[in-house]
């Protein structure tokens, strides 16, 4: 018998204590806490959806007779709030592995307690690649995407475009920083130039005509938009009604969501360049996985964030199956050991391999926004210009100093 629970969260235990016989069936089931930004600015590309997505991995293992709670809190993008979580969590809880947890600065604060209590820690919204690097850790994988993937494609295929001067705005946190950092490597490495960079506060920024003013000043040909979630939405539209792009410079977002796009609308971001490790369109199987969650949870099309939970979820579920419950829950680097021995198969993003540092490596799409005439439905915002195999699109290992390595 499969069972599910689910509680949305503010730190806050996930459950009480549990009675004597309750803890016995206790041990037998594994439970997951998913940590994820419920009503911020990156709740429409995670945040409840991700919960729905983890929902329908646990449903779609099904056949591998475990039992399964679910549980979520929200930990409003402030890394001591997540790792507080956590902490309890584990703690008094029972939890056995973390999922998602947005903003790179807090799930680096989770990495580290997930290691600390020798529990697994499933990465699907962080994006920082230090979580494959100095930083890695043999209880967590990094399954979605990171900013070297982002950076190495979108920042590539535009300066061989011809967009070989380039002006960064920034989110000033750790995931801003490191998109920066790693676009203007690529950027380099091509020939081209980094003019300069202006870094806005996050959170709590929602107008950005300085900052794009500032660019648009540099003469860039290519403003690069480091940042993501709502603030993404909201700079594109006022980029446009500033009228960038007419003046000759193009917008570049170096991490873009369906959901955003879907906010902003196909005529303000038709054109824009981005890369994506999931589109729910792409074939047969990433279009039955939408159709379920549509038809189980009214959920809209995923975007990679939330295909990621389920991904990452499902092949940690299969890995527990092998691996057997009770060694799983005594050992999360056991569990996670045992997810890269296996190789993964899911209607997201099809066959992969985890790497000896954590990282997940499956297709990167490099995709534009279609303009308005060319859709021809609902969530139709997207064409493939290339399909990156995961051995390219992703850093290589011994490039990014994994002491597990």
């Amino acid at each position: 018998m499969m069972i599910e629970r689910r509680a949305l969260l503010l730190g806050g235990p996930a459950f009480g204590a549990l009675p004597a016989p309750v803890r016995a069936q206790a041990q037998q089931t594994i439970r997951l806490g998913v940590i994820s930004d419920m009503s911020g600015a990156f709740a429409d590309l995670s945040g409840p959806n991700s919960v729905l997505a983890v929902r329908q991995a646990v449903q779609d293992a099904a056949s591998l007779g475990l039992k399964v709670e679910v549980v979520a809190a929200d930990h409003q993008n402030k890394p001591d709030l997540a790792a507080n979580i956590a902490r309890q969590w584990f703690d008094r809880d029972g939890i056995d592995a973390v999922v998602d947890v947005p903003a790179s600065s807090a799930a680096l604060a989770v990495n580290g307690v997930v290691r600390e209590k020798n529990k697994a820690f499933l990465a699907s919204s962080p994006g920082t690649s230090e979580l494959t690097g100095a930083q890695c850790s043999p209880n967590t994988v990094q399954w979605t995407y990171d900013t070297w993937m982002l950076a190495n494609s979108t920042a590539r295929a535009t300066v061989r475009e011809g967009g070989d001067s380039w002006f960064f705005v920034t989110a000033d946190y750790a995931f801003g920083h490191s998109m920066e950092a790693e676009g203007g490597r690529i950027i380099a490495a091509e020939g081209g130039r980094v003019l300069g960079s202006a870094r806005f506060p996050f959170p709590g920024t929602t107008d950005f005509s300085a900052f794009l003013l500032r660019a648009q000043a540099s003469r860039a040909k290519v403003i690069g938009l480091a940042f993501g979630g709502t603030d993404m939405a909201n700079a594109v539209k006022q980029a446009t009604e500033f009228g960038l792009q007419k003046r000759g410079q193009r917008l570049a977002a170096l991490i873009l969501f369906i959901s955003e796009v879907h906010s902003m609308g196909l005529e303000a971001a038709k054109g824009l360049v981005c890369s994506e490790s999931f589109y729910w369109d792409v074939n047969d199987r990433t279009r039955a996985l939408t159709q379920r969650l549509k038809r189980n949870f009214n959920a809209p099309p995923p975007t990679m964030v939330q295909a990621g939970c389920y991904g990452v979820t499902l092949h940690y579920l299969k890995a527990v199956a092998d691996l057997g419950v009770a060694a799983a829950k005594a050992s999360g680097a056991a569990a996670v050991a045992r997810m890269k021995a296996m190789p993964c198969d899911d209607d997201a993003f099809g066959p992969g391999t985890i790497r000896a540092d954590g990282r997940k490596l499956h297709p990167a799409y490099l995709l534009e926004v279609k303009a308005p005439s060319e859709s021809k439905g609902p969530w139709d915002y997207y064409k493939v210009l290339q399909t990156v195999p995961g051995e390219q699109a992703f850093r290589p290992m011994a490039d990014g100093s994994c002491p597990l390595i």
